[in-house]
């Protein structure tokens, strides 16, 4: 009986809640679907107005966060560019050479003339990497400077870091510990070198035949003089008229007497080119090293106000020059275009990269040898080479259990902090000053 007196109950309960449903769903369906789109609208505004508030936007400078390497050598760098808005392009310049197969090309420096308000942006840029330079050569030998054996790891005090980051040969054996000498001026900043190109836009690409004929010199001097720095041991061919496209092939309807006169020249001297530019410049720099660059570093270790003073301005000019050389990097690199390989450092500045088979990187048995060409960055152009940010020159050396505590910065920006010049704004952050690293006894206590 119990059953049964009970069993109406359940029907009239879940005949209830179905009714219940059926109403609910006609109300929403009558709500009209822009109040709809408006509360989902406002819903979504106020959610991202919230994580705005909470997260700070990594687009701004001062929350710049401590640079990390790749994880794997065999992985590609990333692309600055993202592949869809690459391969749209491709697809509206196929569709517009289709249309117009012969055109005049009329931007600069597409059409082989020069960019009129980049040219003195590049005179700049040339003299702000000189003037970096030889800044560098009177700090290095003041400032403790390391490197490691087996690495590229660079640090900047008394005492090399014990952190475990060492990718040499044999650095399992050695727990991943670095082996630390005396660092150079060459591994404060790293200058990557390129082929360079005496006609940009008419042979743009360098064979692999022709790599022990072609001179190499750092990219960011190529860059230089594709924008307008004319160097009399790099000529460069500068045009009067724009050249047209046939078809995606660059025709210039020039004179031709003037071409056959530079490559005669360029033949002759261009063997020779690239060995003259490589050792004059290792020679001024072991010159600067081994004149009386011991004598300053005594005097200056012994100094007065007088010199500790001449210091600080010699790290101001040496910070000064740095920006100044990286700004117009950036805006002549909007313009002309600078390719790196996606699996090793190599460069190449121009309308295309060359066909030099030398890569040695993760899967360049598949490519032949010949690297996987794309879009390069500022870091590509010129290496800053982050080093660990040491508060203290003549303090413990860092510990691996907090490397997490720890910030980073550009190796020139380091030496100049501690010669004497201002920090940053746009590397405070990365350089953690306002974290307070926990003693070695304390690790285990703190979450």
């Amino acid at each position: 009986m119990s059953l049964t007196c009970h069993f109406p109950k359940l029907r009239n309960s879940s005949w209830a809640l179905r009714v219940g449903k059926e109403m609910q769903r006609r109300i929403v369906s009558q709500i009209s679907p822009s109040i709809k789109l408006s509360f989902r609208f406002t819903q979504s505004l106020l959610f991202s107005s919230y994580n705005q508030t909470l997260t700070p936007d990594s687009d701004d400078p001062l929350y710049s966060d401590v640079p990390k390497p790749r994880r794997d050598k065999s992985e590609r760098k990333p692309y600055p560019t993202p592949m869809k808005v690459l391969i749209r392009r491709a697809k509206e310049e196929r569709e517009s050479r289709k249309a117009e197969p012969v055109k005049l090309l009329e931007t600069p420096p597409d059409n082989g003339l020069l960019v009129p308000e980049l040219v003195h942006v590049a005179h700049q840029v040339y003299r702000a990497r000189h003037s970096l330079l030889s800044a560098l050569w009177k700090l290095v030998p003041v400032i403790p400077f390391q490197r490691c054996r087996f690495c590229s790891e660079v640090h900047i005090g008394h005492v090399g870091h014990e952190i475990r980051t060492c990718t040499g040969p044999k650095s399992g054996l050695r727990s991943a510990t670095h082996v630390w000498r005396k660092g150079k001026v060459s591994d404060v900043v790293f200058f990557p070198k390129c082929f360079h190109l005496h006609d940009r836009v008419g042979k743009p690409r360098v064979v692999h035949d022709e790599r022990h004929s072609v001179p190499i010199v750092p990219a960011i001097v190529e860059l230089c003089v594709q924008a307008g720095v004319d160097l009399e041991k790099l000529p460069t061919k500068r045009r009067t008229k724009p050249v047209y496209s046939v078809e995606g092939r660059i025709v210039d309807f020039e004179s031709v007497i003037e071409n056959d006169e530079m490559k005669s020249n360029i033949s002759l001297n261009s063997e020779n080119l690239g060995w003259q530019l490589e050792s004059s410049s290792r020679a001024k720099i072991d010159e600067m090293e081994n004149s009386d660059f011991g004598k300053k570093s005594d005097q200056l270790n012994q100094s007065n106000d007088g010199e500790g003073e001449h210091l600080r301005e010699l790290s101001i000019r040496a910070m000064d020059s740095w920006f100044e050389m990286i700004s117009g990097a950036k805006k002549i690199m909007e313009k002309y275009s600078v390719w790196t390989c996606g699996y090793c450092p190599e460069v190449q500045v121009g309308p295309k990269g060359h066909k030099v088979r030398m890569c040695k990187a993760s899967k360049h048995q598949s490519r032949n040898g010949l690297h996987a060409w794309q879009e390069a960055t500022m870091d590509d152009l010129v290496g800053p080479n982050y080093v660990w940010h040491v508060r203290d020159l003549n303090g413990p050396a860092l510990d691996n259990n907090l490397k997490r505590y720890y910030g980073k910065a550009p190796a020139v920006v380091e030496l100049c902090v501690h010669a004497g010049a201002p920090v940053p704004d746009q590397y405070r952050s990365m350089m953690r000053l306002d974290v307070v690293p926990p003693e070695c006894d304390e690790f285990d206590l703190v979450a």
